[in-house]
């Protein structure tokens, strides 16, 4: 199918479906190298998502979110691009990515595609063009090239950490042979920081928007959107301690969260309404508030942002309403939604978060030697239960694969099948991310669990993989992925998404009780049973003991 063809049955589909329909959208994020693969090569790719097309729709998502597959050499998996118009050979063709966006559609479903502006692949052909010129050139300035401290320029130009740990800076070779410059690039030494002062950087995102907007794509996950610009004179910096990697828990930090990004995104915004069909941005920003965060998604500029407040709330009750009331004062303040998310592939899976016992900063990861490592059944209990108080809220929500099986985090991956840049950057002080990323299961007495007819797997799949798969769950009263699709279809069948929250009392200090229409939510946090609401019970996260909602549940309930 040509681009062209592919883009007309775009507009034939946006057409039948309306417009701004982000405000309430389910959006179900694809880990490309882990979803399924058809290739044999033991990573995920484009036609294996095509395969299992069926069944995301059958589970009832309205989009998906596919983290990177452009051309990459893979040092971060996707996340370091080296060309932003091309699909890795890895994960397919452009002619695959136009099959699998054409029969998403054909679905009712959009597809929203990764974007990584922060930086690029060191492989990228403006980074071998600017390590070939000389300091000051034209090719230096599209990145973050600076002289060192010292007297010899043998010191980096400042103290700034890594995300993925280590230094900032990396010093190059110059082509005659000499100490030169450095580098900046808060993540791997092999994702070189862009200079978003450079209006030719500026232009080329314009023109990469547009080559898969012209392909017919809903719109745009933009990665580290709250990084790209980095603060006049580059000032020093050291970060606290328990501070997460990402900066979502600290102020004024020189390369998060800078006032010139929102110049970059209303630009976007313009390119956006362009298009027919209502093309969204959602922006991963961590930031220490929701309104922060919500400065994001002002009118003219993205259309959502990560609720990174609400996923790193604990599951305590009192917690959960304040952060649930800060995000439907903030988001919607500012005309957008709130959004809700509760796992991503770069933090550990809350089958397993929200059962931990001790401090387990975002990035770090959980392996054999964390402490306070998670109860397995208390932390499926508790997933469920918080899956099932947050489909019930007003705007929209983000579902992360395998979450909907109940997967949790793989703690005990070797040491030696490990890929995670943060593992290799910390000398293995930090498990960082890998324990999320494996491979999910499709068919339990299949190789490799149904991703791969070969057997073959990026990361080790755990034995218990057999019993989550999706063959022994669909249709089985009770499994966890018959409560995600149970949600899924009533929380579109009444509303929810476009609905209005008002709190209840009577349930007790451990409970979030709330209506949303004709539905009462009530979740119990705490340790004793609580009463379920009067009416005809639609949802539970868990067995319900008759009247009672025992602790760790979730219960919907209507008066039909």
């Amino acid at each position: 199918m040509t681009s062209a063809e592919t883009a007309e049955r775009t507009d034939a589909f946006l057409t039948t479906l309306g417009g701004e329909w982000w405000r309430t959208a389910v959006i179900y994020q694809i880990y490309p190298r882990s979803f399924a693969d058809a290739s044999g090569d033991g990573i995920g790719d484009l036609p294996g998502i095509t395969s299992h097309l069926d069944d995301l729709a059958e589970l009832g998502i309205d989009a998906i979110w596919l983290s990177p597959f452009q051309r990459s050499p893979q040092k971060d998996a996707g996340y370091d691009v080296s060309d932003y118009c091309d699909v890795d050979p890895l994960f397919g063709t452009l002619a695959d990515f136009d099959t699998m966006l054409a029969g998403a559609h054909e679905r009712g479903i959009r597809v929203i595609v990764d974007l990584v502006p922060n930086h690029s692949s060191d492989q990228h052909e403006w980074f071998r063009q600017a390590l070939a010129a000389a300091p000051g050139s034209p090719e230096r300035a599209r990145y973050m090239f600076r002289n060192g401290k010292g007297e010899h320029g043998e010191l980096p130009p400042n103290n700034w950490d890594s995300v993925f740990g280590g230094p900032a800076w990396t010093r190059v070779v110059e082509p005659d042979g000499t100490p030169g410059q450095w580098y900046l690039h808060l993540f791997d030494s092999s994702q070189p920081d862009f200079d978003w002062s450079n209006e030719e950087v500026r232009e080329e995102f314009r023109r990469i928007l547009r080559f898969w907007l012209d392909r017919g794509v809903d719109g745009f996950r933009v990665d580290v959107a709250h990084g790209l610009v980095k603060a006049e004179g580059l000032p020093d910096y050291i970060p606290a301690p328990e501070a997460g990697s990402m900066g979502g828990e600290e102020e004024n930090v020189p390369y998060w969260g800078q006032e010139g990004v929102h110049e970059v995104y209303r630009e976007w915004r313009r390119i956006m309404a362009e298009y027919e069909g209502d093309r969204a941005l959602a922006a991963e920003a961590w930031l220490p508030t929701a309104d922060k965060t919500a400065l994001w998604v002002r009118a003219d500029e993205m259309h959502q942002a990560f609720n990174f407040p609400y996923l790193q709330t604990e599951w305590d009750a009192a917690d959960l309403r304040e952060v649930i009331d800060v995000s439907l004062r903030a988001f919607p303040g500012v005309g957008a939604p709130s959004t809700w998310v509760l796992s991503n592939h770069d933090v550990v899976r809350h089958a397993s978060r929200l059962a931990l016992t001790a401090e387990n900063p975002q990035g770090h990861g959980i392996g054999p030697d964390s402490p306070g490592k998670p109860i397995p059944e208390v932390g499926l209990r508790r997933a469920r239960a918080a899956t099932t108080l947050m489909l019930a809220l007003p705007g929209s929500a983000y579902l992360y694969q395998g979450e909907e099986l109940g997967l949790p985090e793989v703690i005990d991956v070797p040491g030696e099948a490990r890929q995670d840049p943060t593992w290799f950057r910390t000398n293995g002080e930090r498990y960082g991310r890998d324990g999320c990323r494996v491979p999910i299961p499709w068919t339990s007495d299949a190789p490799a669990y149904g991703f791969s007819a070969s057997g073959a797997s990026w990361l080790p799949q755990p034995a218990e993989w057999a019993e989550l798969a999706r063959d022994r769950q669909i249709g089985v009263d009770g499994s966890t992925l018959e409560l995600y699709r149970l949600l899924l279809a009533e929380r579109r069948a009444r509303a929810l998404g476009a609905g209005t929250l008002e709190w209840i009392d009577g349930y007790g200090t451990d409970a979030v009780a709330f209506r949303n229409g004709n539905v009462t939510v009530v979740a119990n946090t705490g340790t004793a049973s609580i009463p379920v609401p009067e009416g005809i019970v639609i949802a539970a996260s868990g067995p319900l003991a008759g009247a009672e909602l025992p602790a760790d549940t979730t219960v919907w309930v209507a008066k039909d």
